[in-house]
């Protein structure tokens, strides 16, 4: 990958110049990360040290908390020190593993529910369609797909010559850097965005359609209480990605043309930190396999002390 322009470094967009506010951003920043890291090391920590965890919706969980992980600490950690300013191989590394981790989240969640729908309208094949070797080869080709995913738009981005080094934006957010853009190379960047919103949409539609006969055969079940708890999953889920899905496709999909905004702001802020650290919560701070397993686990640890 060569640089064709004389920029070395970017100069990122800091909250503001107030140092009240500034100590409010960090308190929240930090909040928002802490909450992240507890919630997705508690799930990696619960399901690997509790066998009767280790089931394929609980191994695609673990792989989900890594990727959240990877996710928020490509950004959030950059906007809590005063350094507004990073190398031009820094931005092009931030740029890759935060398409790189959204990539492997948004796939882990189409996996997730694929496996849901599985075990609820196809019971008696579950065991063979999500067998060890099945979930080991899907979460490779995740995994895989990502880094290739993230290898792309960072050579379509930095492939690029930069007339300025100023960014509208907290961390190096692929829209914000085209807007910088001398040439009509940017186009083929463009070009790469639109196909991958059309391969997150087509996930969204599979995670809505699986959610769908999913609800189909939860209405079928007589017990009120078991329908409500099946709900009480789903819908947050679906919340969730919609939420993350709708955000990115604004902030990466809006013309480069259109001049940036206090929303795209608040956008970058939304995607890049809630999905994160809502997903531990939805998925398993709400599930009574992790509530059990972490009682016991906190128990464990209070003997050892004692």
């Amino acid at each position: 990958m060569s640089n064709k322009s004389t920029v070395t470094e970017f100069q990122l967009l800091g909250f503001s110049k107030i140092q009240e506010l500034q100590i409010v951003h960090f308190v929240t920043f930090l909040a928002i990360y802490l909450v992240a890291l507890m919630g997705n090391f508690l799930i990696i920590t619960v399901i690997s040290l509790n066998t009767h965890l280790h089931t394929p919706m609980y191994f695609f969980l673990v792989n989900l908390s890594i990727a959240d992980l990877g996710a928020i600490s490509v950004t959030i950690p950059k906007t809590m020190t005063h350094t507004r300013t990073i190398s031009y191989i820094g931005c092009a590394a931030q740029v890759f593993f935060l398409i790189f981790f959204m990539a492997v989240d948004v796939s882990l969640l189409t996996v997730m529910a694929y496996d849901r729908f599985v075990a609820i309208c196809d019971p008696l094949h579950y065991v063979i369609v999500m067998s060890r070797a099945s979930c080991v080869q899907m979460a490779v080709i995740v995994w895989v797909s990502g880094l290739l995913y993230g290898s792309v738009h960072v050579g379509g981005t930095f492939s690029i010559t930069f007339c300025s080094n100023v960014v509208n934006q907290f961390f190096c957010e692929i829209p914000q850097l085209l807007r910088l853009s001398c040439s009509n190379l940017y186009l083929m960047e463009v070009g790469i965005l639109v196909l991958g919103a059309c391969l997150v949409f087509s996930c969204f539609v599979f995670i809505t359609i699986s959610y769908v006969q999913i609800f189909r055969a939860v209405m079928k079940i007589p017990s009120m209480k078991g329908r409500q708890k099946a709900f009480s999953t789903c819908l947050p889920h679906l919340i969730v990605v919609s939420l993350f899905i709708c955000i990115c496709a604004f902030a990466y999909l809006k013309p480069i043309s259109r001049p940036p905004s206090d929303f795209d702001l608040v956008a970058a802020v939304i995607y890049c930190s809630v999905p994160f650290m809502m997903n531990p919560i939805i998925y398993s701070i709400r599930n009574n396999d992790i509530q059990t397993a972490v009682r016991r686990l906190l128990n464990h640890l209070t003997l050892w002390v004692v």
